[in-house]
């Protein structure tokens, strides 16, 4: 295969298992778990096939074209450290594959778990293999996303909500951050190239903008990764199943900070600003987590607060500045992944077979779970950083760094090692927590399960990570070394230190720290028994320091009371003083720009005024009038006065020779004024006069102030459309369009051709919030109650059903019929015709005036008759129209033309025309552009229909809630069965 393929593969892979997944049925359990595992294998095949080309120092590349012109491409990147993070995440992936398999309950929805997990591993991957920044902060937020689902999995649970909820909050926030730090980074680089910014350190770090790029960037690196502050989301994100904690919280999604820092530290480090920033908050991450974690009485809290202490270990190693350092980082994120991903899972197991996770309640297991005791003291040994273990060395690598490293502020550096040996000794503490209150001490009593070992293959993940925290803590170097240079050569270049994978480095400094800091948490261990023992949550001296409290004080302050006072000062209920803030500041900022600028004649002479147009123009302006001074309280004249204006503007586009406008202009006319009317029907009525609500000074004293916003409006406008008509710029866009139109879009209509192909884009974006803004309408109408005063039927209908009522011949809805007889037929017989007419518009619309916009408009008029004449019942006992599906399958076509030009070697939504011989007809030209157009079609006909169903059915809703209700008829109470022997009263 080629060299690239398995890039591709390793990223569409889990996405195409995740849709596999959630296809399949709730209880398809084993089915769903064979999926995932076999795509994870997968996928894991994929990463060991590109393993050659990197570990000879080879980068992996694959790029197809997006946005050549704003220098956006989809780009897909792997060197020896991405490659490092690929390994871990379908590695450690395929393990909590089978963990899952056990673990997770037969009454829950195992395809949904897997289908969110295998979507999570595809977003993680595109973190770690994207060659571009923008597509890196894309992924980045899918991750955010994804584990607020995985997170919220048991959303029947208030704490996986509110952990779900927090976790994305925070982490989304950060997502934010980091994109507007990828974008000054790209300013400052001229390009969102990762090749490029990683040869770019110099300009970087020189540039103006330097610290906020930095800022911004370690804002979503910190958040992710659970750095002080940001920390208090992941002990709540706990409330997950435990194979999410495994995998997200152990080697994946707090990880993805790290990498993000390790990546770009070739090009962000190495100033005072990366070093106070990334060192303190590792620092204070590193000693807090590991102190609070000490008093946890989870189990997985306790695992969660150790876990955000050693993340704050390898982001303090990462602030260092060092070569060395970043060495040690790189080797204790794969150290932590085994030992933290196998103690997860050991956890896990626990709760799974005994039924709780307090330590309070356990004690005395390893007579119950000898083999699971045995891998957990094994894990938690290497957590502790007990010789022999994999975590011993990596914590070495610590103590030597601290120990050696120089910066211009020496007494940070005084403090450092022995912060380093505190927080060593806390991890001594909570490590013999877990095993010594978990394992040893008196038989359990009153547990919700009898503790028993849990099946084979639930315990094998476990095995395999302990067993590798035992080979790379005997071989380092034979086992994880090659790695560990691959990846440190990838992300240090040249620049990469000679380091020593030894066990046995002499009876040095670091050895001695190891010895005392071991030493030290056994002692804190044994005099923390009393406190321990009377089971208080929360550790001393801080215990009042609770971030979740602060995160929602934090939350309420921004989304209630900051948001209630925004609203008293500058909301309304009411449209009309919205739209005035909205137009007055728009008039003040044309009016300043205007102030400072100047104005003055533009090289263009004007034209004579036609008095024909001129008479069409004041026509127009009347009915503009005319509807804004009736919109109030004659709503149905105002929306045919407004029609009025919107056929003047069509008008006027043809006399200017604009037929596409002129067209489109004409059918969002019908189609708009026809669904407005429709929802008209349900407006309350307004039953206030004019001046009412004051005297009738007040009154026209606000007329006229709304008045005089809404002429200065209308004439900054219409001198702003003066101005450009009257100036000539020194190159014409539109010159472009003209000559590129045929030659590049195989169209002759540059209109439509700038819509389906050189604007393809953004006309894609635009279909797409159609979309969402129909589906928006149709959820709302649903949940729509009209006001009472218009449920009542209209008095028309009820002199109609009175006399269809007072004929005992006829029946309710005769009249209505009899009298909408011949509009009626008229509009089926003309239905396939309208129907034609959008083909027609449809297949002529890339020569001339026409297109997919228009033909869908025209299809949603053959569908607005037959509901205005035949009525929703009629039409929907006949048409089965699925406007959802015609949506879905406008945005597949739209997107599976820019993905085929792809498929082409061309970037997105490039456009290919050739000529076609066709039987009968000949030779004609066909475009690619003709299925865009077609998709533009299907999204219009489904979003338009949308809302006019929601609207037909707010009809029913009405009729039925305004139908009278047959009296209830008294229940007859049965009669009592009489005694055995007795007769009942009238029997005989």
């Amino acid at each position: 295969m080629p060299d690239a393929l398995p890039l591709l593969i390793a990223l569409a892979l889990p996405f195409a298992g995740a849709v596999a997944a959630g296809l399949l049925p709730t209880h398809a359990r084993n089915a769903a778990a064979w999926l995932a595992g076999g795509v994870t294998l997968v996928g894991l095949a994929m990463v060991w096939a590109a393993y050659p080309t990197v570990s000879a120092g080879g980068v992996l590349r694959l790029t197809a074209g997006w946005m050549p012109s704003l220098g956006l491409d989809f780009s897909l990147r792997m060197d020896g450290f991405a490659w490092l993070f690929a390994g871990l995440v379908f590695g450690v992936g395929a393990l909590v594959v089978v963990y899952a398999r056990y673990y997770m309950a037969a009454e829950d929805p195992v395809p949904r778990f897997f289908a969110f997990l295998l979507a999570f591993m595809g977003s993680m991957t595109g973190v770690v293999l994207s060659g571009n920044l923008i597509q890196l902060a894309f992924f980045w937020e899918l991750t955010s996303l994804f584990s607020f689902l995985l997170i919220g999995y048991w959303h029947h649970t208030a704490a996986a909500r509110d952990g779900a909820r927090m976790a994305l909050t925070v982490t989304a926030t950060g997502g934010l951050c980091l994109f507007a730090g990828v974008l000054i980074l790209g300013h400052i680089v001229g390009s969102y190239d990762l090749d490029a910014v990683l040869a770019a350190g110099d300009r970087i770090r020189a540039h103006p903008l330097y610290l906020a790029a930095l800022v911004l960037i370690l804002l979503g690196a910190l958040t992710k990764s659970a750095q002080f502050p940001f920390h208090f989301w992941l002990p709540h994100a706990m409330a997950a199943p435990t194979p999410v904690s495994a995998y997200l919280h152990s080697a994946t999604l707090v990880k993805a900070g790290i990498f993000l820092m390790a990546r770009l530290w070739p090009v962000l480090a190495g100033t005072e600003a990366w070093f106070w920033i990334v060192g303190s908050a590792g620092l204070a991450t590193l000693l807090l987590g590991a102190y609070i974690a000490i008093f946890q009485h989870d189990l997985k809290g306790l695992l969660a607060y150790s876990t955000i202490s050693h993340l704050g270990l390898i982001t303090l190693l990462l602030g260092l500045n060092s070569e060395l350092a970043m060495v040690a980082a790189i080797f204790h994120v794969i150290n932590h992944a085994t030992f933290k991903a196998s103690l997860f899972m050991a956890a896990g197991i626990i709760d799974h077979e005994t039924g709780t996770r307090d330590i309070r309640r356990l004690s005395g297991l390893n007579r119950f779970m000898p083999f699971t005791a045995r891998l957990a003291l094994i894990a938690a040994g290497a957590m502790a950083g007990v010789p022999l273990l994999n975590g011993f060395l990596s914590k070495e690598m610590f103590f030597a760094e601290a120990l050696s490293a120089k910066e211009p502020l020496p007494v940070f550096f005084d403090v450092l090692p022995v912060a380093a040996m505190v927080a060593s000794a806390f991890s001594v503490a909570y490590s013999l927590r877990f095993i010594h209150g978990t394992f040893f001490g008196p038989d359990p009593v009153d547990l919700p399960h009898k503790p028993h070992e849990p099946p084979a293959w639930m315990r094998f993940p476990v095995e395999v990570l302990v067993l590798a925290c035992i080979v790379i803590g005997i071989l380092p170097a034979a086992t994880v070394g090659p790695y560990l240079d691959m990846a440190a050569r990838a992300a240090l270049g040249a620049a990469t230190p000679e380091y020593s994978l030894a066990v046995w480095h002499g009876f040095n400094l670091p050895l001695i720290m190891s010895m005392a800091a071991f030493a030290a948490g056994l002692i804190l261990y044994r005099l923390l028994q009393s406190h321990l023992a009377k089971g208080i949550d929360g550790p001393p001296l801080i215990r009042s320091l609770e971030g979740r409290r602060m995160f929602e004080r934090t939350m309420v302050f921004l989304s209630w009371r900051l948001a209630r006072t925004a609203e008293g000062l500058l909301g309304t209920r009411r449209l009309q003083p919205q739209l005035r803030l909205v137009v007055t500041a728009a008039v003040l900022a044309g009016g300043w720009t205007v102030w400072t600028r100047g104005v003055g004649p533009g090289n263009l002479a004007p034209s004579g005024i036609d008095p024909v147009l001129a008479l069409v123009w004041l026509l127009g302006a009347a009915c503009a009038l005319g509807a804004a001074w009736q919109a109030k309280f004659h709503r149905l004249a105002a929306l045919i006065l407004l029609g009025g204006t919107g056929l003047v503007v069509c008008v006027t586009f043809v006399w200017f020779s604009a037929p596409d406008l002129a067209l489109t202009q004409l059918l969002v006319e019908v189609v708009t004024t026809i669904l407005l009317l429709l929802g008209l029907r349900w407006l309350p009525k307004r039953m206030d006069s004019p001046g009412s609500r004051g005297s009738e000074a007040v009154t026209l004293t606000r007329r006229l102030r709304d008045l005089g916003i809404a002429a200065a409006a209308g004439a900054g406008m219409a001198g702003l459309a003066f101005g450009v008509m009257t100036r000539f710029p020194p190159e014409l866009l539109a010159r472009h369009f003209l000559e590129l139109a045929y030659s590049e879009g195989g169209g002759t209509n540059v209109v439509n051709v700038i819509l389906v192909d050189f604007r393809g884009f953004d006309t894609m974006g635009e279909i797409a919030v159609l979309g969402v803004v129909a589906m928006t309408a149709y959820a709302l109408l649903r949940r729509f109650r009209p006001a009472a005063d218009s449920v009542d039927v209209p008095e028309q209908q009820r002199d109609q059903s009175a006399f269809d009522a007072s004929r005992p011949d006829r029946k309710d809805g005769d009249t209505v019929a009899d009298w909408l007889f011949i509009p009626s037929l008229i509009a089926r017989l003309l239905f396939p015709v309208i129907l034609l007419v959008a083909l027609f518009l449809l297949l002529r619309g890339h020569d001339l005036p026409g297109g997919g916009f228009a033909a869908g408009l025209t299809v949603a008029i053959a569908m607005i008759l037959q509901y205005m004449f035949g009525g929703t019942q009629w039409v929907e006992a006949r048409l089965r129209v699925l406007p959802m599906r015609w949506m879905g399958v406008g945005l597949l076509l739209a997107a599976g033309t820019g993905l085929g030009a792809w498929a082409a070697g061309r970037p997105f939504l490039t456009s290919y025309f050739a000529y076609s011989q066709i039987p009968v007809l000949g030779k004609i030209p066909v475009a690619s552009a003709l299925l865009f157009d077609i998709g533009v079609f299907a999204l219009v006909v489904g979003a338009t229909i949308l809302i006019l169903i929601a609207l037909a059915r707010q009809s029913l809703r009405g009729h039925r809630a305004s139908a009278p209700r047959p009296p209830e008829v008294p229940a007859v109470p049965e009669p009592v069965p009489a005694p055995v022997g007795q007769t009942a009263v009238g029997d005989d």
